[in-house]
């Protein structure tokens, strides 16, 4: 890696130079860049259970899509929610949040993967591969919301609706990233089953297969 991407990879960790905090123009580009590189190193050690290097790859294509797609899908309604607030002039700084926020999931992620590897060396259990990978996505998820709040700080203290702006960001972004996440899935992939890019019902609903679940273990007729 070049040592001016490192730089901008600081840079974005620490809101600083052009990913600054209220700065000018969002350097959309810059952190696009970043959630790929950083989504599909992450995927592709996710994948790299069971030593099957196709399920690698496809998990590393995955994980920036899963990013990229979930907040595409959610920023419509984002900004006609800001706009409904009186907030529009603000949006650009609201992004900026958005998308370094989204930025650091992905280096987060990143640099949790050598630990990944490490786990799937000293375990053998699917079951515990899914809950590991979902506990280091926690961990991501949290470090891109302390960099959401950081750069949503200055504008909660000129309006405190920009509360509102960002609660309804977190709301949205997880209520569509969950399901994204179960139509792309498998991300980690069964050893006993077949590699494959989708699962064959890859098109359900999330929510419905829950409370299905839920409801079957309750012992619901």
């Amino acid at each position: 890696m070049s040592a001016g991407r490192l730089a901008d990879i600081d840079g974005i960790l620490r809101a600083e130079g052009r990913h600054a905090i209220g700065g000018g123009a969002v350097p959309v580009g810059a952190l696009a860049a970043a959630v790929a590189a950083g989504g599909f190193l992450y995927g592709a050690v996710m994948g790299s259970y069971g030593g099957r290097p196709l399920q690698s790859l496809f998990s590393g294509l995955k994980v920036p899509v899963l990013l990229a797609v979930s907040t595409a899908l959610c920023l419509p309604s984002f900004y006609v929610l800001n706009s409904l607030l009186g907030l529009r002039r603000d949006f650009a700084a609201a992004l900026r949040g958005v998308l370094a926020g989204q930025a650091v999931l992905a280096i987060f992620l990143s640099a949790l993967a050598p630990i990944t590897a490490f786990v799937y060396l000293s375990t053998k259990g699917y079951d515990f591969a899914i809950a590991f990978n979902g506990f280091q996505f926690a961990i991501a998820a949290l470090a891109g919301q302390l960099t959401l709040v950081r750069h949503y700080r200055p504008l909660v203290l000129r309006d405190r609706r920009h509360r509102i702006g960002r609660l309804a960001w977190f709301v949205l972004y997880v209520f569509v990233a969950i399901q994204m996440a179960w139509v792309l899935r498998p991300f980690i992939g069964s050893p006993n089953l077949a590699t494959r890019f989708l699962r064959p019902e890859a098109w359900s609903n999330a929510y419905v297969e829950v409370l299905r679940i839920v409801w079957s273990a309750v012992g619901g007729r």
